[in-house]
């Protein structure tokens, strides 16, 4: 078994000068590390995340996690990138007791950390999302965020409130962000999303009725596209595009 590892700082994933996300360490340096987290195998190659408590050279700069995903060659491969780009942020942002404010210690066992003043246990932080395509016969709806980049369109999404079923999400989400009603709301497929730790649970819905209205927020346009006629879409390695592919090829 080969051993690869990520090197993260600050919640933040790093890259080497000549571009490469994972790197080879000499056990020097991995007692060096402040943590080391196993984040899965692939290939014979066991993947960890190591984390630093500094840069300290010019050798490694922020990496584009964006980019790094839509490298990834398979399933499997993302899923590892996925893994330790949220570990990286969990292990930076627990680093305390939320009920005490102790020091956070690492789990014997668990992938986890534990206070010794209070016992509280902290697993790393996942956030349910609901992401949704609407469809009506032949064409589909597509937003637009402010923050997309220009032209770009995609699929409706928003987080799970406390208490709420994920179908209960997707009727509100939508009535909220674009004030139509939705019926014959259906699970498709998930996708772990490390921006930066949601779990995105993809939805079909059809439409039942009411006037797009984008609530000038978090949706500054909304439209309906034919299946043969879209505009510039997420990229392929996002739920919302598998959502929208799969409307194109008439599988809904």
């Amino acid at each position: 078994m080969v051993n690869k590892y990520f090197m993260a700082v600050n919640g933040a994933l790093l890259e080497t000068q000549t571009g490469s996300a994972v790197v080879e360490l000499s056990s020097a340096q991995l007692a060096e590390a402040e943590a080391v987290y196993a984040v899965g195998e692939l290939e014979n190659t066991l993947y960890s995340v190591v984390v630093l408590n500094e840069i300290g050279s010019q050798l490694y700069s922020p990496l584009n996690l964006r980019k790094l995903l839509g490298e990834a060659t398979s399933e499997a491969e993302y899923i590892i990138f996925s893994r330790a780009s949220q570990i990286s942020v969990w292990h930076d942002q627990h680093r305390f007791c939320g009920r005490c404010g102790g020091v956070m210690e690492h789990h014997s066992v668990d992938l986890a950390k534990h206070c010794a003043a209070c016992g509280l246990v902290q697993y790393p932080r996942i956030s349910p999302c609901i992401i949704v395509l609407v469809t009506d016969g032949d064409r589909c709806l597509l937003a637009r965020s402010p923050h997309f980049p220009p032209g770009r369109f995609s699929t409706l999404a928003g987080f799970i409130e406390a208490g709420e079923t994920a179908e209960a999400a997707v009727h509100r989400e939508i009535m909220e962000e674009v004030g139509i009603q939705v019926e014959n709301v259906r699970y498709h497929q998930s996708q772990s999303w490390p921006f930066p730790h949601a779990l995105m649970l993809g939805y079909f819905a059809e439409y039942a009725g009411g006037e797009l209205a984008p609530d000038g927020v978090e949706i500054e346009e909304a439209h309906w596209y034919h299946r043969d006629h879209m505009p510039d879409l997420p990229p392929s390695f996002a739920i919302s595009y598998a959502l929208i592919e799969h409307f194109m090829l008439g599988k809904v």
